[in-house]
This record gives structure tokens, C-alpha cells and sequence, in this order.
């Protein structure tokens, strides 16, 4: 991720600020009521200040803050020590900052079994919270969510151009399951993200092939982030079958290889951007793959399937497609109810 040297990593650095978002985010988005226990779990490489912000906060709103730090793992999707797993399990409201995130892991597993409100954010930091959430109207951010999925379901084929090189055809026989993981947490047991994406689960029964390029963040593995040149993968019936590029594309096909599991390549998820508070990449994931109008294509472990983890990519500037349909042209929203919302939201270029 990138570092601004100065005022960034200091203690005061939008404190006020940050004050705000974090009690929105705890009583708009995760609901927290008095008594709830809100566990907060951290590796060696998460914003501290964070942290503290949200046990602070919490209790303030009559909350139970409990703050659990551990290692960072070198990757994400790991399970987490056992400690971490029974502290996240007996919570009522759980929340990851994590860098080396513990989605799809047997223990998140068990926390979604146990009926816990989650929310993943990892990686996320003082400057991040300001923007994505503090500064956002996050309930016009859900209707615009709720809008495209509206869209999208409705399509048999979907087919995703860019100017850099992407021709992606997705073709369903089944109604797709298209859901907005960035939404209030009002579900016990359904785990939530940050506001910004939706999308789709690549289910058995659909069929994926063509040119899909990363050119605009990666990760894991951890040596991307902010891509330097695009990465291009082939993609046959799912599964990624050929990755071109330069030094960064050796990188990730190395990472890919290291799995020594078929379910490394395949397509887990497909994922449409809009946080309007983010407009470029940063080398953190969380925010990387809510650029808005990008879109975002995640292989790898599932909740469907396993696999030894789970790798993301963004392309920046996609025209979307839904039966011939166009919905996006370049990164900009075609449809006029999406216009309207994107005025409403105060997003530059409608």
C-alpha cells in the first residue's frame, strides 16, 4: 500500500473526522446495540488507530469491546490461531481489520454459524474510513447497489469489454444470485463488506471464457497491489488457463502455482465497484475493488469450494453489457436510473 510520509501516520490525522465515521459505522452499518460483545480482530499489520477508535467507540455506544492482535499470516483466508477463533465465535458483533484476512476460513465459518454480524475490512485505516464511509451518503450508496443488482440479475449473458484488452463472456442457464455484500448488517449469520460492490458467485452451471485484464490492482500476493503494467488471463470455462504480462504476471502465476490445487484458478466471484469515495487504486484490496465503475473478478477459495486461498484484480474502466445491452460504457454508467443516483451521490462525470 502506499505511504504518505508526514501527516498521515500520526495520531491526530483526521481524528474528528475518522470520530464520525466510526460511530456510523458501528450504528448505521453493523447496527451495535447496548450489552453486544464487539469483538475486534487485528494482525501486526493493521492501523492501530483504528482499532482503538472502534473499541473506543464502541463503548461509548454501551458496547462490550474486546480487541484481539495476532500475527500476520502470509496470506489471507488462513485460519487464524484458535484463541482468535473462540473470541470471534461467542461475539454478537465481529469486525476484521486484518490485512491477511480470515474470510471463507473454518472460523469465520463457524462465526457465521453461530449467527455473529461481521463486517471484513481489512486493511482498512484512519484515511479509508474517512472517505469510504464518513463521507458518503451510505444509504443512497446501498439504493444504487440494490438498483444494479436489479440489473444484472436479469441477464442471461453478460459480456464485459476494455479498452485494455478485456472480452469476458459469462453465460447462465439460472437466474443469477446477484447480492450486494455492502449493506446494513441487519441478518445474524450473513457476513457483510464494505459499501461500494455487488456482484455474483461463479456457480456450477455457468459458463466464463475469454480475456480477462487486471490493470489496476492485485492482490495477494503481497509483492502487487498497484499494478505497474496489466495482467492478462486467459479464461476457459472458469478457470484461468494462461497469464501474460510482464514481471507482475510472473509474480502472480507463481503464486497461483505455489497452491498446487486446480480451485487456485478458478473464478470465484464477479464484482462491480461504486464507493464514491474512491476514485483510484491504493494497494489496499478493500478499497481497490470498490473504484468506482470498475469491476472486480476474485479466484480462488469460495464459500462453494476450497482452496488455499483467494487472490483479487480490479479492471478499472469496463463497458458491461447485459444481453446486448449496454448498462456501462468505459467506466461510466449508461443506465439513467444509475445516472440519477450517481447525481444524487455527487460523483464527478454525471
Amino acid at each position: 500500500m502506499e505511504l504518505v510520509l508526514g501527516t498521515e501516520p500520526t495520531r491526530r490525522f483526521l481524528w474528528m473526522e475518522a470520530g464520525g465515521a466510526c460511530r456510523k459505522l458501528l450504528e448505521t452499518v453493523m447496527l451495535v446495540q447496548p450489552g453486544e460483545n464487539v469483538v475486534i480482530t487485528a494482525d501486526t499489520s493493521s492501523d492501530e488507530r483504528i482499532v482503538d477508535l472502534t473499541a473506543s467507540t464502541a463503548y461509548s455506544l454501551g458496547a462490550v469491546p474486546t480487541v484481539v492482535y495476532y500475527p500476520t499470516a502470509p496470506t489471507s483466508t488462513l485460519q487464524p490461531p484458535a484463541p482468535v477463533a473462540a473470541a470471534i465465535q461467542s461475539s454478537d458483533v465481529w469486525i476484521e481489520y486484518a490485512v491477511a484476512y480470515t474470510l471463507y476460513s473454518d472460523a469465520y465459518k463457524a462465526a457465521m454459524a453461530s449467527g455473529v454480524r461481521y463486517i471484513c475490512l481489512t486493511g482498512m485505516d484512519i484515511e479509508m474510513l474517512v472517505r469510504t464511509v464518513g463521507k458518503v451518503d451510505y444509504l443512497k450508496m446501498i439504493e444504487l447497489g440494490h438498483h444494479m443488482c436489479t440489473l444484472l440479475k436479469q441477464s442471461g449473458e453478460v459480456r464485459v469489454l476494455s479498452s485494455s484488452g478485456t472480452d469476458l463472456v459469462f453465460t447462465a442457464s439460472h437466474v443469477r444470485d446477484v447480492i450486494q455484500p455492502g449493506r446494513i448488517a441487519d441478518k445474524k449469520g450473513e457476513p457483510v463488506m464494505l459499501g461500494g460492490q455487488n456482484g455474483w458467485m461463479v456457480e456450477e452451471g455457468e459458463e466464463v471464457n475469454g480475456t480477462l485484464v487486471f490493470d489496476g490492482a492485485c492482490w495477494p500476493p503481497e509483492e502487487i497491489g498497484i499494478l505497474k503494467e496489466p495482467i492478462v488471463l486467459a479464461i476457459d470455462a472458469g478457470f484461468i488457463v494462461g497469464v501474460e504480462g510482464g514481471s507482475e504476471a510472473r509474480i502472480l502465476e507463481r503464486w497461483l502455482a505455489a497452491g498446487n490445487h486446480p480451485n487456485s484458478y478458478r473464478m470465484a466471484h464477479v464484482s462491480p465497484g461504486f464507493n464514491p469515495g474512491v476514485t483510484r487504486c491504493s494497494g489496499r484490496i478493500v478499497e481497490d475493488e470498490r473504484v468506482f465503475g470498475c469491476i472486480e473478478i476474485g479466484f480462488g477459495k469460495s464459500p462453494s469450494w476450497d482452496a488455499p486461498g483467494h487472490t483479487d484484480g480490479v479492471n478499472l474502466l469496463p463497458t458491461i453489457s447485459v444481453n446486448d445491452i449496454v448498462i456501462e460504457k468505459d467506466g461510466i454508467w449508461i443506465d439513467e436510473r444509475m445516472r440519477q443516483l450517481c447525481r444524487e451521490l455527487n460523483v464527478a462525470g454525471y
